[in-house]
């Protein structure tokens, strides 16, 4: 039994030993699956807004196709499905300003939605053949590590950057346990100038996991304390301001490489850079596909990395082995300092001077840590 329970648990610890990399920037096709809980008597008019919307949908660079289904069960219950000629494209337009117009209409037909992407790693039939004559799939799975990993940013106030902070660091953490299968993990702060990025890590279900803090009286009224500040207003009264506030402050992840073991004690730093107008994609990918070259030594100084990424914000933030300094070059995500020519040609003019001078960069890019909070096991 012994020897039986000993051979049963090697896939595991293989697949464990393996390195963790999770990204959007594989190229494969996106599948994106949108469940929609539609209001009692609403359904003509979201089926209406959303012929609409199909219309402009059809013209964004990178859509392929998409359905419009609807539950034989239940009438209230749809499914909207879309596929992509790969997940840049799509993050690029669900993140746009043109996106959170263009859905206005239907929310108000909408009681609650679910959205989850996927990448197309196999497939039948006559798929099958147009893949092969050219669409790409994903070569292979990739293997994850159960964490989920988002973030928030938003600015405020010039003045108010103190008081903020203030605020963000006093709160009271809520409870980690959302139900019998999320949790929360852990939650990082930072902030650049008068921009905040809240970063967090789930185990289990993401959106039970955000509405779960929201709800927890400790966070609203850390929300209500700096509403003042905020340069876009949040009325909390007003359950559409504060959806496009949400919508328009999600920052996703992008691009997650692991190299370390979980326990092994390290820093955790976070990085901002600023891109041109319309950059903003391209340089996360330049520095996705640089933790990656630098994971391959799995004695070097980073245990983890994560980028974000929405419109022309870039985050990214590191798990730093303790002890250990970081060069310039190594702190902004370059395997070589001669690629900073590379890294300036993306970030904005502000940032962007063409002197080579990574200490300098190094230094604009570092963000101010608020808080950092484990959640207990």
């Amino acid at each position: 039994m012994t020897a039986l329970t000993e051979r049963a648990s090697e896939p595991i610890q293989q697949q464990a030993s393996k390195r963790v990399s999770q990204s959007v920037f594989d190229g494969s096709r996106l599948r994106v699956v949108l469940l929609v809980d539609v209001y009692d008597g609403a359904q003509q008019q979201f089926l209406e807004a959303y012929e609409e919307m199909g219309k402009q949908v059809a013209s964004v660079p990178g859509h392929i196709s998409d359905q419009l289904c609807q539950s034989i069960e239940n009438p209230s219950q749809w499914l909207i499905t879309s596929e992509w000629e790969s997940a840049p494209p799509f993050l690029a337009w669900v993140n746009s300003e043109e996106h959170v117009r263009m859905v206005q209409p239907m929310h108000s037909c909408i009681r609650d939605t679910r959205s989850l992407r996927f990448h197309i790693v196999r497939e039948t039939g006559q798929a099958a053949a147009e893949s092969a004559a050219g669409r790409r799939l994903q070569s292979s799975p990739r293997i994850g590590d159960g964490v989920i990993r988002h973030a928030l940013t938003f600015t405020v106030k010039p003045g108010s950057e103190r008081k903020v902070a203030e605020i963000l660091a006093g709160y009271a953490s809520p409870e980690a346990r959302v139900d019998d299968t999320t949790r929360l993990c852990r939650t990082s702060l930072f902030m650049h100038g008068n921009r905040v990025v809240r970063a967090i890590e789930v185990r289990g279900d993401l959106l039970a996991a955000l509405r779960h803090v929201a709800r927890q009286p400790e966070i609203r009224a850390v929300e209500e304390a700096i509403n003042p500040y905020l340069e876009q207003e949040r009325d909390f009264s007003d359950q559409e301001s504060v959806r496009v506030f949400f919508t328009r402050a999600a920052l996703p992840a992008v691009h997650h490489v692991t190299t370390g073991q979980d326990g092994e004690p390290a820093e955790r730093q976070a990085l901002y850079y600023p891109a041109r107008p319309g950059m903003g994609m391209k340089l996360a990918e330049l520095l996705a596909r640089e933790d990656e070259r630098a994971a391959d030594d799995p004695a070097g100084p980073v245990l983890r990395s994560t980028v974000y990424e929405r419109d022309d914000v870039v985050v990214r933030l590191i798990d730093v082995r303790a002890g250990r300094e970081l060069e310039p070059a190594v702190a902004l995500g370059l395997s070589d300092p001669a690629q900073v020519a590379e890294l300036t040609t993306l970030l904005d003019e502000d940032a962007a001077k063409k002197d080579g001078d990574l200490a300098r960069l190094a230094s604009l890019a570092r963000m101010e840590l608020v808080t950092d909070r484990r959640s207990e096991a």
